[in-house]
């Protein structure tokens, strides 16, 4: 018999969400993104450092004995919510969820494993899985000498290479990482060719493919509550514009049209909420369900970050179409997030899967 999800935000969790955005916002200005973005390196070392070593984000899925914090996805979802509410070019989501799991999926029977795994959650290195980022746990696995499309590769000190006889533990050093051209420029894409005999293995091919769905798995359900930043932030930036926003010497916000598309959006933004911590406490819980909520979440995490942020774009006028507003990268982010680790439609697929809903013939 499932249990009650709970979906409320403990006092932990709220210290934690603020200690995080008082670092974002000190360090991570959407106008600081955007410098770096254009750049070609949007990544701030000094950022990651403070939220993944100083306040120990990157160990909040390692247990204690592993030099972790013994948190759990709840929290770990609260991180990437501010992240998104900022768009923060980080490589949380791809080594703190989906490498970490990956490598805890491994129950510590390999000793290169758990030493990664500590390094991990000291926030000493960055590991990313050498998949593409649009790879989720419900599809095929690629397991060739070269990967397209990997988010957050240029980052990483590790990358995870996934061939036919198992999961090896590749340095970077030992790789070549071809940047791509991605949409979104605050979560860089490369391709990654691993020469076959490079690293460690660390998981035989049975092991490697279970642990590697456990961590796509978590990083979808996670990837909503980053949709659900995004989607908060446009909303409230939205409607900040619309009252501070005068025509015909009233705010444009006191237009009925105007208030019932962003009276919608809150209903859409309340909606994800509860989606994102749900699958959130499902796989905090180990709940034989977080598969369920994980593709119910993404379903409509996903859509709801994109239409906030088209709405965003739209009702700031012309001033939303500039390069300089930073309305423009949460659009891209929320499009980019929508293909990422499934699409909407994949996960509707799984979705009636599992609840034995036969699609139309």
């Amino acid at each position: 018999m499932s249990t009650q999800p709970d979906l409320l935000y403990s006092e932990t969790e709220d210290d934690l969400r603020a200690a995080v955005r008082s670092l974002v916002a000190g360090r991570s200005d959407p106008a600081a993104t955007l410098a770096r973005a254009e750049g070609g390196s949007p990544y701030d070392d000094g950022l990651w450092q403070s939220l993944a070593a100083g306040i120990g984000a990157a160990g909040l899925l390692v247990p204690e004995e592993l030099g972790g914090q013994g948190a759990g996805h709840r929290e770990a979802a609260v991180v990437l919510e501010e992240l998104g509410r900022a768009v923060t070019p980080a490589p949380y989501l791809t080594s703190s969820v989906i490498a970490t799991e990956t490598l805890l999926a491994l129950g510590g029977a390999d000793d290169e494993a758990t030493g990664l795994l500590k390094g991990l959650a000291a926030g000493r290195s960055v590991a990313v899985l050498a998949l593409p980022l649009s790879a989720s746990s419900e599809t095929g696995l690629p397991d060739g000498a070269t990967v397209t499309g990997v988010a957050d590769a240029a980052a990483a000190d590790v990358l995870l290479v996934l061939r036919a006889d198992g999961l090896h533990a590749v340095e970077r050093a030992d790789t070549t990482v071809e940047p791509l051209v991605p949409l979104d420029l605050t979560r860089p894409l490369a391709s990654v060719t691993a020469p076959e005999g490079s690293g460690t293995r660390i998981a035989d091919a049975e092991q490697a493919r279970a642990a590697v769905r456990r961590g796509l798995l978590a990083g979808a359900g996670l990837l909503a509550s980053e949709q659900l930043g995004i989607a908060e932030w446009c909303l409230e930036e939205t409607v900040r514009y619309t009252r501070d926003r005068y025509q015909f010497n009233r705010p444009v916000g006191s237009f009925q049209a105007l208030k019932h598309r962003m009276a919608q959006l809150w209903l859409d933004v309340a909606g994800a909420r509860a989606a994102a911590r749900n699958a959130a406490d499902a796989l905090a819980t180990g709940s034989a369900e977080a598969p369920l909520a994980v593709s119910v979440a993404q379903a409509h995490c996903s859509r709801v970050a994109v239409r906030a942020a088209e709405e965003c774009v739209q009702l700031h006028a012309g001033i939303g179409m500039t390069w300089e507003h930073p309305a423009h990268l949460y659009l891209k982010r929320a499009k980019a997030d929508e293909i990422a680790l499934g699409t909407p439609g994949r996960h509707k697929e799984v979705l009636a899967e599992l609840v034995s809903l036969p699609g139309p013939r």
